[in-house]
Order: C-alpha cells, then sequence, then structure tokens
C-alpha cells in the first residue's frame, strides 16, 4: 500500500493504558490510604501525575488522540456505577456524615467529621470495592475472557440512576489544559447493564436490561456535561456485544444507540467492541444514528468482521477505529498484515484510523526495561509502550504511504523472521512425548467411587473436612529475603532457613487451630504462575512487567516462547519438609495447565492446546514426584478455567476439550488413595460445570462467599457427584467473617451438597491478607465447622 492520499487524516489513538506507573506508584499510594498513611489529597496527586505522565508518553509514542476517563482507583466498571448513581445503600451509608471511615484497614489522625464529601466519597468508593467491618462489598469476577476482575454492579427494581460526571469532567479538562486532543472513555449502557447483577434480596428473574429506558437519560447527561467540558468524541464501549446475545438484547443495543445518537447535546460518538467479533450486533452499530465504530480485528476476529463489515456495506460517512494491533499479548505486530488489514478497510469507511484491539491494561509498560531477558527474544517482545509505537508507525504508513517506514518495515521482518526460525522455540523430544500421548494417559486408574472410599480409609478425615486455598500472608519479612538472596545479600542457605522457619510457623497455626488438611503456606512463592515459569524450560519472566488483576493486586506474567518441560522437582522438597513437621495431610500445590497459560503471555504461533499438552506433562511429573515423596493430597489450581472459555458458543467445546484433558493428563497418573484437589475462584461457573465434573477432580474448592453460595446450587442442579467446598471467608476483603456468618454459609451450602461431601475453606489464597485478619476468620471457620459437624446424625 502506497498511496499517500488514501487516507491523509488517519490517526493513532489507543483506548486506555496502565495505570500503575513505572514504579506501581499507584498501589503505593492506594494502600498507603489504606492504611492511614497517605492522605486524600495526596492520593489525588499521585493519581494525576500518573495521568498527565502516561499521556505525555503516548504523545511522544506518536499517539494523535489520548484517552480519559480510563483511569481508576480500583476498577473502570466501579467508576461507572459511582457516575451513574449505582451505589448500593448499604455503601450510600459509609459515605454519611456520621459513618465511621473504617474502609480502610487503620485509621489516620485527621478529624473524619471535617472531612470533605469528597474525601467521604472516596472511602465509600472503597467501601464497595473492599467492604468495611460491617458492610460487604460488591462481588468481583473475571472481566471477560481476561485475568483483569471487575466490581459487579447491584442494581434492582428500585435502582434510582443519577449522574455524576465529575470524575470524567475533570479528567478531560485536566487533558485538555495540556493543550492534548483527548477522547473521554466510558463503559456504555448495555455493556454495563449486562453485567450487573439483581440486588441481593431482589426476587429471582429479574433483568437489569430493563432498566435501560431508566438509565439512557443518565447517560445523555454525562454526554452533555462532557461535550461542555469541551469533548469532541466519546467513546462507549460496549464488549459485551461480542458475546452471544439475544435478538431482545441486540434490540436494546440498537434503542440504547438510537437515543444517544439523537440527543443534539454531544458529542460525536465511537462505539468500541472487542476481545471477539461482533457478529449480530455489527449491522446493529453500524445502521445507528453514531459518528463511528472501533472494531477488533486481530486474531480469528480479524477475518470475521472484515467479512461482517463488507456484508452491510462498510461504514458510509462514518470514522472506523481498526484494532489490529494486539492489546492482550506481548508480541510484536507483523506490519505488513497489518497493513493489508488497513489498505481493505480504507475502501470501507469514510476515514480509518488505527489502535490496539482494546485498552493496553492488559500488557504491562515497557520492554525496554526488561534488562535480563535474552535479546534474542526481547526483539520480538511489544509492551505498552511499544504497541502505542506500532499503532503511530501504521497511522504514519496509512497518511505517508509505506515509503515512510521502509526501516520500521525492514526492521518487523527480520525480527518476524527471527522468531520464526529460532531454536529456542522448539524442542524435539517434548515434541515428541507431547505426540504419543494415549486417552488412558488422561484418566485415573479407577472410579471416583473406588477412589473415595480408598481416600477416606487412608485420610480419615471427619465430616465437613476444613482446609485453606495454600497461600498463608506474604509478610514485608518474607519479601524481604527474596529481595536479598536476589541482590546476594543472603545465601541460598540463609534464605532456605527463613523458609523452613516460616513453614513451621504456619503449620503451628493450623494445628493449634484445629484445620484438618494442612498447607506449607508457600513462604518460597512469588506468584503461582511465574514461581512455576521459573523452572520450567521455555518460559521466560520479567522483572518489570506488572500488569493488574484487580484494584492493587498487580502480577506479573511470564512469557510463553518456547517449548516446555521440566528439568526437576519444583516443590517436593518444601511439601515434604511441612509433612514431616505435622501428622496430618499437607497438600502438594500446584498450578494448573490452563492457568499456567491463561495467566501467561502465550505463544501465538502454534494451537493453545497444544501448548496446553506440554505443560500438562511437565505438571504430570511434579504430581507424581510428590506422591512417591508421600504427599497424599494434591491440588492442582485451574482459576483460570471458566475466564479462557471462548466468549461466543462456537468456540467452547473444543476448547473445553483440551482443557479438561490437560487436567487429567497432569492427574491421572496417580494412586487411588491420593486424593486430587482442584481450586477455581471469581468467576462465573454455571457455564461450566459439566466442565468442572469432566475434570475428575476428587475435590473442588470455589470462590462463594460474595456470591452467597450460589455456585453450591449450580452444582447441586448438575448433580455433580464429588466432593466440593464452596468458600465461605471472602479473602478479598479485609473484613473477618464471623463464625455466625460462617456458619449460616455452610447451612446454605448444605442445602445443595450432603454434609458427607462438604468442605469448608476460604475463598482463596491468603497471600494478600493480614495475619492478625486471617487468624481470627481461619478460627471462625473452623470453630462453624465444628459447630455444624457436631449436629450432624452421625456424630458423636
Amino acid at each position: 500500500m502506497t498511496d499517500k492520499s488514501a487516507a491523509a487524516a488517519a490517526r493513532a489513538t489507543v483506548y486506555g493504558y496502565p495505570r500503575q506507573g513505572a514504579n506501581r506508584e499507584l498501589k503505593k499510594a492506594v494502600e498507603g490510604y489504606w492504611k492511614g498513611a497517605v492522605g486524600p489529597d495526596a492520593l489525588r496527586d499521585v493519581a494525576s501525575r500518573l495521568r498527565r505522565a502516561n499521556w505525555e508518553q503516548l504523545v511522544a509514542d506518536g499517539v494523535h488522540e489520548v484517552p480519559t476517563g480510563d483511569f481508576s482507583y480500583y476498577d473502570q466498571v466501579l467508576d461507572t456505577s459511582v457516575m451513574v448513581g449505582a451505589i448500593p445503600e448499604r455503601h450510600r451509608a459509609a459515605v454519611g456524615d456520621d459513618a465511621p471511615h473504617d474502609s480502610r484497614d487503620s485509621r489516620d489522625s485527621r478529624d473524619t467529621a471535617r472531612a470533605t464529601a469528597q474525601d467521604r466519597a472516596l472511602d465509600g468508593y472503597f467501601a464497595m470495592a473492599r467492604g468495611t467491618r460491617d458492610v460487604a462489598p460488591l462481588e468481583m469476577t473475571k472481566w471477560f475472557d481476561t485475568n483483569y476482575h471487575y466490581l459487579v454492579p447491584e442494581v434492582g427494581p428500585g435502582t434510582v440512576f443519577s449522574a455524576d460526571s465529575a470524575k470524567q469532567v475533570a479528567e478531560l479538562t485536566q487533558a485538555l489544559a495540556l493543550g492534548l486532543t483527548a477522547r473521554p472513555v466510558l463503559l456504555g449502557p448495555v455493556t454495563y447493564l449486562l453485567l450487573a447483577k439483581p440486588a441481593p434480596g431482589v426476587a429471582a428473574g429479574f433483568e437489569p436490561l430493563t432498566l435501560l429506558d431508566r438509565l439512557l437519560p443518565v447517560y445523555a447527561e454525562i454526554l452533555a456535561d462532557l461535550r461542555a467540558a469541551g469533548a469532541d468524541w466519546v467513546q462507549l464501549d460496549e464488549p459485551a456485544l461480542v458475546q452471544d446475545r439475544t435478538p431482545a438484547e441486540l434490540n436494546a443495543a440498537s434503542r440504547a444507540y438510537r437515543d444517544l445518537g439523537g440527543l443534539t447535546d454531544r458529542p460525536k460518538l465511537l462505539v468500541a467492541s472487542y476481545f471477539d467479533r461482533l457478529g449480530d450486533a455489527l449491522p446493529v452499530l453500524a445502521k445507528a444514528p453514531v459518528e463511528g465504530l472501533a472494531l477488533d480485528f486481530t486474531g480469528s476476529a480479524a477475518a470475521a468482521n472484515l467479512a461482517a463489515l463488507a456484508a452491510v456495506g462498510g461504514l458510509p460517512g462514518k470514522r472506523l477505529v481498526a484494532g489490529v494491533v494486539d492489546g492482550r499479548n506481548v508480541w510484536i505486530n507483523d506490519f505488513e498484515k497489518s497493513l493489508a488489514t488497513l489498505g481493505t478497510l480504507l475502501g470501507l469507511a469514510d476515514r480509518v484510523d488505527v489502535a490496539p484491539s482494546c485498552s493496553l491494561l492488559h500488557v504491562p509498560l515497557d520492554a525496554t526495561a526488561e534488562r535480563d531477558i535474552d535479546p534474542e527474544i526481547a526483539r520480538w517482545l511489544a509492551f505498552a509502550r511499544q504497541k502505542s509505537a506500532e499503532v503511530a508507525t501504521l497511522a504514519r504508513a496509512l497518511t505517508e504511504g509505506t515509503g515512510a517506514i521502509t526501516a520500521e518495515l525492514a526492521a518487523n521482518r527480520a525480527a518476524l523472521a527471527s522468531r520464526a526460525g529460532s531454536a529456542l522455540t522448539r524442542d524435539p523430544a517434548v515434541r515428541a512425548r507431547a505426540a504419543a500421548v494415549t486417552d488412558a494417559d488422561a484418566r485415573r486408574s479407577q472410579p471416583y467411587e473406588v477412589r473415595t472410599a480408598a481416600q477416606r480409609a487412608h485420610l480419615g478425615l471427619p465430616p465437613l473436612p476444613t482446609t485453606t486455598i495454600g497461600s498463608f500472608p506474604q509478610t514485608a519479612e518474607l519479601r524481604t529475603a527474596r529481595a536479598d538472596l536476589r541482590a546476594g545479600r543472603i545465601g541460598t542457605a540463609a534464605y532456605e532457613e527463613r523458609i523452613e522457619a516460616e513453614i513451621r510457623d504456619v503449620l503451628a497455626f493450623q494445628e493449634k487451630a484445629g484445620l484438618d488438611v494442612l498447607v506449607h503456606g508457600e513462604p518460597e512463592r512469588n506468584d503461582m504462575v511465574q514461581y512455576f515459569a521459573e523452572q520450567l524450560t521455555g518460559y521466560v519472566a520479567t522483572r518489570h512487567g506488572w500488569v493488574q488483576s484487580y484494584g492493587t493486586r498487580y502480577v506479573r506474567p511470564p512469557v510463553l516462547a518456547g517449548d516446555i518441560s521440566r528439568p526437576e522437582p519444583m516443590t517436593v522438597r518444601w511439601t515434604s519438609y511441612a509433612q514431616s513437621l505435622t501428622d496430618r495431610p499437607v497438600k502438594g500445590m500446584l498450578t494448573g495447565p490452563v492457568t499456567m497459560l491463561a495467566w501467561s503471555f502465550v505463544r501465538d504461533d502454534q494451537p493453545l492446546g497444544d501448548t496446553a499438552r506440554q505443560v500438562a506433562l511437565a505438571l504430570r511429573d511434579e504430581v507424581n514426584d510428590l506422591e512417591e515423596a508421600g504427599t497424599s493430597v494434591i491440588q492442582v489450581d485451574e482459576p483460570a478455567l471458566r475466564e479462557t472459555l471462548p466468549l461466543r458458543a462456537d468456540g467452547r467445546a473444543a476448547y473445553l476439550a483440551w482443557a479438561t484433558e490437560s487436567f487429567r493428563l497432569t492427574t491421572g497418573g496417580v494412586r487411588p488413595e491420593t486424593q486430587i484437589h482442584t481450586h477455581m475462584c471469581y468467576a462465573e461457573f454455571g457455564d461450566i460445570v459439566q466442565a468442572i465434573d469432566d475434570l475428575d477432580a476428587d475435590v473442588i474448592s470455589l470462590e462463594a462467599a460474595r456470591s452467597h453460595m450460589q455456585v453450591a446450587g449450580e452444582l447441586a442442579a448438575h448433580g455433580y457427584p464429588r466432593e466440593a467446598g464452596p468458600g465461605v471467608y471472602d479473602i478479598h476483603s479485609p473484613r473477618v467473617p464471623s463464625t455466625a456468618e460462617a456458619t449460616a454459609l455452610l447451612l446454605r451450602g448444605l442445602e445443595a451438597i450432603p454434609a458427607e461431601r462438604l468442605w469448608v475453606n476460604p475463598d482463596c489464597g491468603l497471600k494478600t491478607r493480614g495475619w492478625p485478619e486471617v487468624r481470627t476468620s481461619l478460627e471462625n471457620l473452623v470453630a462453624a465447622a465444628r459447630e455444624i459437624r457436631a449436629g450432624l446424625p452421625t456424630a458423636g
């Protein structure tokens, strides 16, 4: 493509950018606020400086139009709930004049009676996210098929929406004052309501989407406010429309954008979709009276969206923002392939601009900060900064012709060829082993009925056995010891003595508290994926590749660059040490193959199922070694099984086939008396109950506290035949559940799962919590189990 006049006005833009800062300044400031060490004005100042730095960096990288409103202290869906006034009554009380400001972990010295309304609103905001001593937070779940978590809106027939555009207007005003071309980004009204759930106490059958006509005037008011503040364009994100949608839902989308597009007092509207093809929603939006659409043109969505766009006759007179740079993975763009797509799109819209496929929130900040990665691999990588530059390069080619990027094209071709031909990506022995796998390798030697009898005889556990999910609090001392080892300030022997001491403390507490199946607490682990990735061939770990998972929880997803194998045991030493300290069973703790993929940046040069099989075989070796070392209970966590489910139904059967096979391949070699656990959390499990069954795990633990045991009913409705532990302790809140609260949840669980198959456990690992709250919470959990156990017919 060389025609310089084809797209003279092509712009580079992005939908969102990593929020945390180069040194995770936002995390530190927010957590400092919770602890009372950072005041509200200081927190807002950090946020302002980070926004400005992000925008200036985007402009320096060649981006013409920057986003505003994408920045968040915690979550953009929570921000939307505040924007439209969908604040549950229990949280409204948290911002009242007389309300205790206990959304922070400890109180600072400022006089709360004199706190401003803005400060009280900030405390209320965090109360919605985390809860307080007396108020439960909003439910949290995965954002589509990513590892980002959002706060689920609660609405009901009595919900009264009201506009609060202060955040959006302030951030737009800040960008415009810097002389930037800025576009506010809002979550669209249809997706907002499709993500919402009925509030507690609302009668069954209520559909949040029925509130659309009540919500649209609020959006109209916010759009008018943004126009008055200087917005030329506003982006409305509607990613829910890339999922399978009913005619009624598509009609709601049509009505929403007919009404919003028909407003006279508004900016120009860009309706954005991402993560998959738009499908039946594309013709609905194409004929809506809006000025632009943003579509995903990466992966399988590219051909589907291109064909659908052509089928509706393109977007004459409208702006098309083409997401041709993958916003969710870290591999460099194929410039020639993207330019070919863009060249086709030039004939289908009045104006074509270039963007990543989605917000860059899902990738790390800057690949140039990674000094320890093999230079050959480093040249294949693009993080947020590099992707912004790629978008700018492609926009320049559209504007000036490909002759303007001759050097960039040559470098891009060379890097792509380097990766395609590199010996670092292929291991013949790994591929031969994977090819030799049989169906029998992915099956236990005995059916569950035989296994459970053998396990009960071997383990001798009481009814309602108590356990935890794996990790215990990672103290500052542990993190310091790990950093000291990495920096060479202490040797391996001193570090291992520190780990052994922590394991002894964790085991002693669990025994004193009365837990039945223990864990070693994982003090040696930095992250449940990274820890294993650093010990497997084919993975590359980063030092600065932080990505937001939820709130102030950031992870460093490793990069899966080549074929996977396990050179030596990874967990046996610490699990065996822990078991030597107690007569009670200690669980071996592993991360499952699907989660190892989902929480990594996976290779895109072979099918995911092939990579999952390689990971499963490496983990199978670890499972077998744990069993031979005397471990009787082995947990293989798969919290990502649901999040990786394709957004559309036509891709799910194939995914679930390889996903469940990879789990069974990991666990299929153990003896009947060895009990296999798995764990899942913070997802909508109803869609995958059959897949959970197909895993053939002996015990599954699941997050259930925030959703009030919803998953227990889903398992019962399916007829799930094995043991399950729906969680009774929400570990993503500083709240300490009382014994009565845990008892009430367990009694609800017993309505769906019989006592002989019910386990008692928290929702998730305890790594991010503090010891004081963990001690009390687990003691209350054990007390609740004992109370109910004493009343069972078999008791005594």
